[in-house]
């Protein structure tokens, strides 16, 4: 629901109620991921998408059903059609499902707080009951100030204590999952199956080296959502006027930054130095830290050197097994606009598991499931 919450919250202002699908489920080439929101408000109007097209229609009219009758939430699944392409189906050839539910503003002010806070960018996650008891279906909690609080109700105080755990973990992963609670006589006897919407702070693209490539790759950084910055030691190099798509540019001596930089499992860091005296030190501290990528610029033999200096100071070989050097995916790139794609590509490769190999040589889902520990629901990484 967090990607449209801006009209959501506009909603909620205006006391307006509306009828919300989510996507809870997919498989195989469904295009959107769970999460997903297409909703309705009582003026027929509607906002988001939760197929790409394929079965609006029908979850619209799903919609009207549920805010006109006020019937309690339903569920519906949607696949591909064998028999008429042109049925409601996917025609990607994948299946979803989707929870359809009426929102009523003044019965979940909790809510109308949590949707606020998205297009400021303020972290926040909402848990929402997708399986289980009829009673509890559509519930939701949301727990705001990076964890720290919560609000709202799923039913009893040790359900929303271990949802609101649970809501915290993933806001801090930066994670859109799905989690259980319940289940056992220390929280609750009926299991409850929720999906937590997490908005979290955008993940970090850490550049060291203002050099050309570092001005293209920070522009494609920030198209894919990333917080850019750029490092160097060299003031003369090291401008806002040369970045201007980075979020901040640094002059220091990247260890050194590196050293007091927040990092987590969704950062990129990408060497472009090609300079032993950055890169040596610069690698030895980025290696021994809990980064979802490390790549590095230069040639084979600079890459063999490298190793070489970074054995030599200490890091064992499972570290130096993270290393993605040569920086980038082969694309045949040769402009810093076409290494920014090539760097990319081995980002997002990396990122969602995939191989790298175009998809006419490969089998299985176009849209490969995402590591849960690297995803940002508000910075969602481009994908075939």
């Amino acid at each position: 629901m967090l990607n449209i919450a801006d009209t959501l919250y506009r909603w909620c202002r205006e006391a307006r109620p509306f009828a919300l699908a989510t996507v809870i489920r997919v498989s195989g080439s469904a295009p959107l991921p769970p999460g997903t929101a297409l909703a309705v408000d009582t003026h027929g109007e509607a906002v988001g998408s939760i197929s790409g097209g394929c079965v609006e229609g029908a979850v619209y009219e799903l919609c009207r059903q549920v805010l006109e009758s006020g019937e309690p939430p339903v569920r519906a699944a949607f696949g591909y059609s064998d028999d008429d392409a042109f049925a409601v189906g996917l025609t990607c050839g994948g299946e979803l499902e989707v929870l359809v539910q009426r929102i009523d503003p003044a019965d979940q002010p909790h809510l109308t707080t949590a949707l606020e806070q998205v297009p400021a960018g303020v972290p926040v996650s909402v848990a929402q009951v997708i399986d289980g008891p009829q009673r509890f279906l559509g519930r939701t909690l949301s727990v705001f100030g990076g964890g720290s609080a919560y609000d709202g109700t799923l039913g009893s105080r040790r359900v929303d204590r271990a949802t609101a755990s649970q809501a915290r973990a993933l806001l801090r992963a930066g994670r859109t999952a799905r989690v259980e609670v319940g289940g056992d006589a220390d929280t609750c006897p009926e299991k409850l199956t929720l999906l937590v919407h997490t908005q979290a702070a955008p993940p970090r693209m850490l550049i060291f080296g203002a050099v050309d490539f570092a001005a293209a790759l920070s522009q494609a950084g920030r198209l894919l959502g990333y917080r850019v910055t750029v490092c160097d030691a060299r003031p003369v190099f090291a401008t806002a006027e040369r970045f201007p798509h980075a979020d901040e540019v640094v002059v220091g001596w990247p260890h050194r930054y590196l050293e007091s930089a927040e990092v987590d499992a969704r950062t990129a860091i990408c060497v472009l130095t090609h300079d032993a005296k950055f890169d040596i030190p610069l690698l030895r501290m980025a290696l021994d830290l809990p980064v979802g990528y490390i790549g590095a610029m230069g040639s084979r033999r600079t890459h063999e050197h490298r190793r070489e200096r970074l054995r030599e100071a200490g890091v064992p070989e499972e570290h130096l097994a993270r290393l993605r050097s040569p920086i980038g995916l082969d694309l045949g790139a040769h402009t810093p606009e076409e290494t920014a794609i090539s760097i990319t590509a081995e980002i997002i490769a990396h990122t969602r598991n995939g191989t790298g190999l175009p998809l006419s040589r490969v089998s299985g889902p176009i849209h490969g499931s995402v590591p849960a520990a690297q995803v940002s629901s508000t910075a969602p990484l481009l994908a075939a």
